[in-house]
């Protein structure tokens, strides 16, 4: 029986995976299609998911949605971590905590709207009064 490997053959042996894969995406032609199907899917799955969970509906529906995502994600995350750390045998070390934030969307979003309504209702008279500056300081270098 083997006593063990030397650092070569483990060195081997750890990264036949990655070797494998980047072979993979070296020599199949058809890998960019496969990217972008993938990316594709992702974006298709949040845009699905925004919309099933009515998340561009009112501020309390976005804000409840938020609070659930906060409870339901780290434990999840912590359960795909030891999924991982199974079936590859890595040991991924423990996170810390995530701090706890309290944001209020219902008030970042009216200022934000206001924000942007204000600017678009005196776009028209800024546009005025900044060209009115340009065609004076153009007529001033002119002469």
């Amino acid at each position: 029986v083997n006593a063990g490997l030397d650092s070569r053959q483990e060195a081997s042996r750890d990264t036949w995976f990655l070797q494998g894969w980047k072979a993979l995406e070296t020599s199949a032609p058809h890998v960019p299609t496969r990217r972008f199907l993938i990316k594709g899917s992702v974006a298709g799955g949040a845009v699905y998911l925004v919309y099933d969970q009515e998340l561009l509906g009112s501020s309390d529906k976005s804000q409840a949605a938020l609070k659930k995502a906060g409870e339901v994600v780290p434990p999840a995350m912590y359960q795909f971590s030891q999924y991982v750390c199974q079936q590859t045998g890595l040991q991924i070390p423990q996170l810390p905590a995530p701090p706890k934030i309290h944001f209020p969307i219902r008030d970042s979003w009216n200022a934000g709207i206001i924000t942007v309504m204000s600017a678009l209702s005196v776009a028209p008279s800024k546009a005025c009064e900044y060209s009115k500056e340009g065609w004076e300081y153009v007529k001033a270098r002119a002469k």
